[in-house]
């Protein structure tokens, strides 16, 4: 039986991974038909989708918000996640699971009451709804992401390195600035893009605390609606496409180096 299994177990996930990214690769075959209709067989091949993005003053304002908004939300997600994992990871009080548990609720909650409610509290606080509610809302959800790629590299990352910085004489903040920081900093990084990558792709927490501002996700929700716009936006998808794997390729790989650093680091030691 186990070797039947372990047979299968293989076609399976090749099947799994084909109906999962089979759709998502017909994208940039699209976005170089001259056709404006997706559908084979092409009626020819063009870049002209592609040059047109550059000369879009909409695609350009979006492309921007969503920059300023990845760039907030990973950094702010990323410096909550490090002093959450840090707790988590280092400390045993009174309600660590619980709190843990809070911490990774939007993981499972859908994404549309959370951001209803963000909207509805955001309200009765009198904020307008502009960029700045829609960090406020990425952070929210970037963090339970930002907590579990920190907790990796902190329960990866040897203790005895930081005993051995505090009996040299060097201060808890000291220790931390300069042990603990550097031996983190791919799981770091990783959390960063992780968390950049999400908050560029998110469309529902900025299509509820957008407000008259206009993210990427936005405006391609808004191009969809007119067949005309169909080709560019599939160009715009395959780029995103393509900067998202770059991004969380890059991610994967600096927390493997974490891991093999920590690892190296705690085998001197010993």
């Amino acid at each position: 039986m186990k070797s039947l299994l372990n047979r299968w177990l293989p076609v399976y996930a090749g099947l799994y991974i084909a109906f999962l990214y089979l759709p998502v690769l017909l994208l940039p075959i699209f976005s170089i038909n001259t056709s404006a209709v997706p559908k084979f067989p092409l009626s020819g091949y063009t870049l002209k989708w592609y040059e047109e993005l550059p000369h879009t003053s909409a695609l350009l304002d979006a492309a921007w918000n969503s920059l300023i908004v990845g760039i907030a939300a990973s950094l702010l997600a990323t410096i909550l996640g490090i002093c959450a994992a840090r707790a988590i990871t280092r400390y045993r009080f009174p309600g660590r699971r619980p709190i843990n548990g809070l911490i990774m609720a939007p993981l499972i909650l859908p994404e549309i009451i959370v951001a209803v409610s963000m909207l509805l509290v955001l309200q009765r606080m009198g904020l307008g709804l502009t960029l700045f509610t829609v960090v406020l809302g990425h952070v929210l959800i970037c963090i339970p992401y930002s907590v579990s790629v920190l907790t990796s590299g902190f329960e990866g990352f040897d203790r005895s390195l930081e005993e051995a910085s505090a009996d040299l004489g060097e201060t808890a903040w000291g220790t931390f600035r300069r042990v603990t920081l550097p031996m983190m900093a791919p799981a770091i990084i990783s959390s960063l893009l992780v968390s950049f990558t999400i908050s560029l792709d998110d469309f529902i927490m900025a299509f509820f605390l957008a407000g008259t501002e206009t993210t990427l996700p936005i405006y391609i929700w808004g191009q969809l609606r007119f067949a005309a716009k169909l080709p560019s936006v599939l160009a715009l998808g395959t780029l995103l496409l393509v900067g998202s794997f770059i991004l969380l390729t890059i991610a994967e790989v600096l927390r493997r180096r974490a891991e093999r650093r920590t690892q190296t680091m705690g085998m001197a030691i010993a």
